[in-house]
């Protein structure tokens, strides 16, 4: 299985166009930081977790050449609003592409992408199937995913365990039920936004404790934002099992 990191950014704080600090205007790759998201290789799938507003260019950037299925965690814009750039997969492809979706995100999906679920179908619209997904474990493919559920402040996120591989975002709490699920993952992927306290997202410090908790072989933090600062400054601060992740960072797992 092969992980791509499509983007490991967030629209958390200071929009980057009207940002002059050393993050937004470093002339380090690994500071350029697209909406989170990654994308799965399996031996039959490609999957991709999240479309949020950068989908498009971040498909281009990897040379995302087909496209099986997509994982939605929640319902934010910052992770569903790309969705209708899939009507390109669908062209090439000729078929719909599965959306594994709770009941809360299709809610989502069905107000902000309306005309996608109208009958009858306007021509060009692109083309999805849904299948319901909740706590339960799941297939695609030969692949299973396992649902890790996380709070966002008050609202249930899904991470996803794949394998040996957990890809969590948006996570402030986990009972410890859910992280029972996660301990024995060889790779850990966790948000990490800033070092300053936040309502609905692990600071540093928390994903650090949280890392070394659950006890990875190695951890990577996403859904960074420029509030914390520059990747070589901030690599230099943490332990050597944990890492920041950067778009374009790819694991053969």
């Amino acid at each position: 299985m092969i992980v791509t990191f499509l983007g490991t950014g967030t629209s958390q704080g200071v929009p980057v166009i009207a940002c002059n600090c050393r993050v937004c205007t470093s002339n380090d790759h690994r500071d350029k930081r697209l909406r989170s998201s990654i994308l799965i290789k399996t031996a039959d799938k490609t999957i991709v977790v999240d479309t949020g507003p950068d989908f498009r260019y971040q498909m281009l950037r990897a040379n995302v050449q087909h496209l099986d299925a997509i994982v939605f965690t929640h319902e934010h814009k910052d992770h569903i609003a790309g969705l209708d750039d899939i009507r390109a997969f669908n062209y090439k492809q000729k078929k719909p592409i599965d959306v594994y979706a709770n009941t809360r995100v299709e809610n989502a999906l069905k107000r902000e992408f309306y005309y996608i679920f109208e009958e009858p179908h306007y021509p060009g619209v692109p083309q999805i199937n849904i299948h319901h997904i909740e706590i339960e474990s799941f297939n695609i493919g030969k692949t299973q995913f396992t649902p890790i559920e996380v709070m966002h402040y008050k609202l249930p996120v899904l991470g996803f365990r794949v394998n040996d591989f957990t890809y969590i975002t948006d996570a402030k709490t986990v009972s410890d039920t859910e992280k029972e699920k996660i301990k024995g993952s060889k790779i850990l992927v966790i948000n990490a936004l800033q070092k300053k306290s936040h309502i609905s997202h692990f600071t540093f410090e928390e994903a650090i404790l949280f890392a070394n908790e659950i006890g990875a072989e190695k951890t990577y933090f996403t859904h960074i934002s420029h509030n914390l600062g520059l990747h070589e400054e901030i690599s230099a601060e943490l332990p050597p099992n944990i890492e920041l992740a950067y778009d374009g960072l790819e694991l053969t797992i």
